[in-house]
């Protein structure tokens, strides 16, 4: 019964996001690279166990690529003389991490099986498993995706909302590349691992006083001073409760207004997500599930296929 519920969400994800994803499929080096899977695992595994936030770290480069131009990798490539990158943008300078462990991952694919796996599909891959170490979900990865040979700042910056954002921005920027307001609370239960930098919170922390529990507000402010350029870096776990475990204690926290970015207590506000929020914070397990079909949405979008961009033999730079 449940693999038939799975084939009938596949089904429906892939009406939704149309022809290009539908190439896309779970099996796509299962002859090419049979030893993908656990290669990729065992340093995604290695790394957390050095740095439990690296989990965290290599989950949101898979956000922050998929919500530039499609899941193509384009997240990975350096600034050179004549190209600028998406790495410097606002919501990745001094912030997006984990980029050298990419790199030991796609070193150690490139000796089992050089030039045939991508590296929007080994990002695709190491978000899943750095979810699964962390305790969260398990699902199957579609694969398939090929590397963009080109990357926008530009674009970085007007697509993947900052942490200032409201509900309706929060809303139109996830629209913006096909995934609901459900998806996007679902998603946004990523923030149940990782870290903060004090720039991030430090006005909702000292501005915001109606939907924030005072003593998170005093918590936090021992550690991130009011004025600016002091303490800018100073880290703070995003769930306060369970910070390197995935579970709904994000969405428990909203309901107590212990929301730590303002962009998170956006989604229990008063607001048209109050009660996925509320859902959430009781069922686990219905977060779960939502989570995971969000998941495999959001690495649908506009993927490059067949013969468009390449295979990288550096995800740094294009061949």
């Amino acid at each position: 019964m449940a693999s038939f519920k799975t084939a009938i969400v596949l089904f429906f994800l892939v009406s939704l996001t149309g022809s290009s994803s539908a190439q896309l499929t779970t099996g796509f080096y299962s002859k090419s690279c049979p030893k993908l899977y656990e290669t990729v695992k065992s340093v995604v595994h290695s790394a957390v166990q050095k740095e439990t936030r690296m989990g965290a770290s290599l989950l949101r480069l898979f956000f922050h690529d998929c919500f530039v131009n499609g899941c193509d990798g384009s997240l990975f490539l350096d600034d050179t003389s004549t190209f600028t990158g998406e790495k410097r943008a606002q919501q990745n300078f001094n912030s997006a991490r984990g980029f050298e462990v990419i790199d030991d991952i796609k070193s150690a694919v490139e000796k089992v099986c050089p030039g045939i796996v991508s590296c929007a599909d080994i990002l695709a891959v190491t978000a899943r498993d750095s979810v699964v170490i962390l305790g969260g979900p398990n699902w199957d990865v579609k694969l398939g995706r090929r590397d963009a040979r080109t990357a926008s700042q530009a674009a970085a910056n007007s697509s993947i909302p900052p942490p200032t954002s409201n509900l309706n921005r929060l809303i139109s920027s996830f629209t913006a590349v096909g995934l609901s307001t459900k998806d996007m609370v679902a998603l946004s239960g990523a923030h149940t691992i990782g870290q903060a930098r004090c720039t991030s919170f430090r006005a909702r922390i000292y501005n915001e006083t109606n939907n924030l529990d005072s003593s998170l507000a005093k918590t936090r402010q021992n550690n991130c001073p009011r004025n600016s350029g002091s303490g800018d870096n100073n880290l703070a776990p995003l769930d306060l409760q369970t910070p390197t475990y995935f579970d709904n204690h994000y969405f428990i926290n909203l309901v107590s207004k212990k929301g730590l970015l303002h962009s998170d207590q956006q989604l229990f506000n008063g607001g048209s997500a109050d009660s996925i929020v509320k859902s959430y914070s009781d069922n686990p397990s219905s977060f779960a599930t939502d989570f995971v079909t969000a998941m495999i949405k959001m690495g649908d979008n506009r993927p490059l296929t067949g013969s468009k961009g390449e295979i990288r033999k550096n995800c740094r730079r294009i061949n």
